[in-house]
């Protein structure tokens, strides 16, 4: 898998090579996959064979230098078919927010909208449409391999069991997947924005100290997603005290990067991630429980691949499995972290490939 840096009208677009070596008359046709998020969107496309998506390269940008989709739509289309001959019809992407339309949408984190139809005349495709990002994480969870995941819990599900898939990054998505008795169809949802549930005075503490004064709820996304991490270090910080590391994560550009890499080294750093898989422990539970998800909890974005051992840590297990009446439900349910950040791009394009789905 090769990076490169392309000379593009965006400054520094990335283009990833996934198929250095592939012949063009191998494939049927071709598909574009996207995935828009509040820090990055990421496009990319697949050749297609005999019903399945074949990533050959994905276009890397920061979210907060696009002024639209349609520039990294337009560099993504434009080197395929400079470099490989290769035209696309048929577009999905994936979009942080609620899709309640699958014609036009607005990332929560971002001041512009997608508009599938204006992407659709603009750049020709046959078909372009949108859904929401956590809808085509859960339609890229067949793509993955078994070193794609990393086992947090293990578990004794049945078959067909329902399953669902959650995430942090910029914010914290879900998505449920029911098992049709063909294949699993992910269902969108907006949980994320729910309300963090409060059961002793430390979580009265925090949630006082995430809401500011405002008059809305603290919820599970104030927790759980990046901003989160820094939240919970800063409420910490206020309780314990400084330490050696303090002023340099302060001045960290990525303060939750900055928490995450001393998490091992530095008490209050470690102690934040402690509250953090607590709280996310509590958080998936509760998803399980109500999605009755026991064939598998997939817990999907960057702070989780990155800090895998979180979610295998004894606050995560005794929050996930602390349940009076449903604790075997629980315990038979499977909790891996998605490894593979192309999950949403398989996603994508499956979904583009398979347009009834």
């Amino acid at each position: 898998m090769t990076w490169m840096k392309s000379n593009g009208a965006i400054d520094e677009m990335k283009t990833r090579i996934h198929q250095p070596d592939f012949d063009v008359g191998q494939f049927e046709g071709f598909v574009l996959g996207g995935d828009v998020g509040g820090t990055n969107t990421n496009i990319a496309v697949a050749g297609v064979r005999e019903g399945k998506a074949t990533l050959l390269y994905s276009a890397h940008f920061e979210s907060r230098r696009l002024t639209s989709l349609a520039p990294a739509i337009r560099e993504a289309l434009d080197y395929g078919r400079v470099k490989y001959g290769i035209e696309v019809v048929r577009g999905v992407v994936g979009v942080a927010g609620p899709v309640t339309d699958p014609r036009k949408a607005k990332p929560t984190n971002l001041p512009w909208t997608v508009d599938a139809e204006e992407m659709r005349r603009e750049f020709g495709f046959e078909e372009f449409r949108i859904e929401n990002d956590f809808q085509i994480i859960g339609r890229g969870i067949e793509s993955l391999k078994e070193t794609d995941l990393f086992s947090a819990k293990g578990g004794d599900p049945a078959f067909g069991d329902g399953r669902a898939v959650i995430g942090a990054g910029t914010g914290l998505g879900k998505a449920i997947l029911v098992y049709d008795g063909e294949k699993y169809r992910p269902v969108p949802s907006e949980g994320g924005h729910a309300d963090f549930p409060i059961q002793d005075h430390f979580d009265l503490d925090l949630a006082d100290f995430i809401r500011g004064g405002r008059d809305t709820p603290a919820s599970y996304e104030d927790l759980l997603s990046g901003r989160g991490i820094e939240v919970i270090y800063d409420f910490l910080k206020g309780r314990r005290g400084r330490t050696d590391l303090t002023a340099e994560i302060e001045e960290a550009e990525d303060k939750a990067a900055a928490i995450s890499k001393q998490r091992k080294t530095d008490p209050l750093c470690r102690e934040t991630f402690a509250v953090y898989a607590r709280c996310f422990g509590r958080c998936a539970k509760n998803f399980v429980l109500e999605a009755v998800a026991t064939g598998g909890l997939y817990i999907a974005g960057g702070i989780a691949a990155k800090n895998r051992e979180v979610f295998a840590s004894t606050e995560f297990s005794t929050e996930f499995l602390n349940a009076e009446k449903q604790r075997h439900l629980l315990e038979r349910t499977p909790v891996s972290v998605i490894t593979n950040y192309d999950v949403s791009l398989y996603g994508a394009c499956n979904a583009a490939v398979h347009p009834s789905d």
